[in-house]
């Protein structure tokens, strides 16, 4: 299966679930993969920004992906978040964790050290040369605090033979019609933005990398195929539907937000590693009124 066909749909950037004491809760793990899959989502990414991957490291976190690996048994194609603002750090993740079983990593653009833009090439220039497998870069400056330009992105996209795709999640509409119009024909754009997908899948962009799709995998993934597929009056009332939700899920924190939906659905406990934190009583108690509009 090419890359193209592997990685076209909806993705969901997958919340690592905890208990109570802080633990990695693996039963509601083995219950949302099950879910995600019988949603018809095209592929799981593992440890993102949603998984809470900055409190997960070393020996947990290859447990992390080795448990998901065995959980999905080639069912769907599976993404590892490998990423970080420190570049000889994350070549020597790739050299050290066992991937066996996975597609393709995703990895963050460099945060906090905020580089400029010769910088963030050479950063990905050294894992191009590193990688155990293709790549998916990711531009999140809401995050990072340093925008991937789109002339660096295309240099990247240009010269950087295993890297196919990028992340985009910067909301800059200029950025994505310049990257959609001058990328070369095998490099991918993918939204990492769920409020804006119809609008960049209609402006050429081939999927996304969702976290709506954690509480909503088979509405939202729907949504993205008819879009996929030109139809979007159709996806237009899916996309309609769901507003509400996907900002309130953003409203008080990601994935502070997803994780009360799926608490309040029963697929895990709505407890996460500080400093990420649960959602306020008011807005939980807005949730659970969305949640009944659906």
């Amino acid at each position: 299966m090419s890359l193209r066909t592997s990685f076209t749909g909806t993705g969901i950037a997958i919340v690592t679930p905890f208990n109570t004491d802080g633990t990695i809760d693996w039963a509601s793990y083995k219950r949302l993969i099950q879910f995600w899959i019988e949603g018809k989502v095209e592929y799981l990414v593992v440890l993102g920004t949603t998984g809470e991957s900055a409190t997960v490291h070393g020996a947990e976190k290859q447990e992390v992906f080795s448990f998901v690996k065995n959980e999905v048994a080639g069912r769907v194609p599976i993404v590892a978040g490998i990423g970080g603002n420190d570049t000889n750090e994350v070549v020597r993740q790739f050299r050290e964790f066992d991937l066996t079983g996975y597609d393709a990593i995703l990895s963050v653009s460099p945060y906090y050290n905020k580089p400029n833009q010769e910088g963030i090439f050479q950063h990905y220039r050294a894992l191009d040369a590193a990688t155990p497998l293709p790549i998916i870069m990711y531009n999140v400056p809401g995050r990072t605090g340093m925008s991937v330009s789109a002339e660096t992105t295309l240099r990247i996209a240009n010269e950087c033979p295993n890297i196919f795709a990028t992340k985009e999640a910067s909301g800059n509409f200029d950025l994505i019609n310049q990257l959609i119009k001058n990328k070369p024909e095998h490099f991918m754009v993918i939204s990492g933005d769920d409020p804006i997908t119809l609008q960049m899948i209609a402006g050429g962009a081939e999927g996304l990398i969702s976290v709506v799709a954690n509480a909503y995998p088979k509405e939202y993934s729907d949504m993205v195929r008819l879009c996929l597929a030109g139809k979007f009056a159709e996806a237009e009332k899916l996309h309609s539907k769901y507003l509400d939700i996907i900002a309130s899920m953003f409203a008080e924190g990601s994935p502070s937000g997803v994780k009360a939906y799926l608490s309040e659905m029963g697929l895990c406990q709505n407890t996460f590693r500080l400093p990420v934190w649960k959602v306020s009583e008011r807005h939980l108690a807005k949730i659970q009124e969305l949640m009944k509009t659906v």
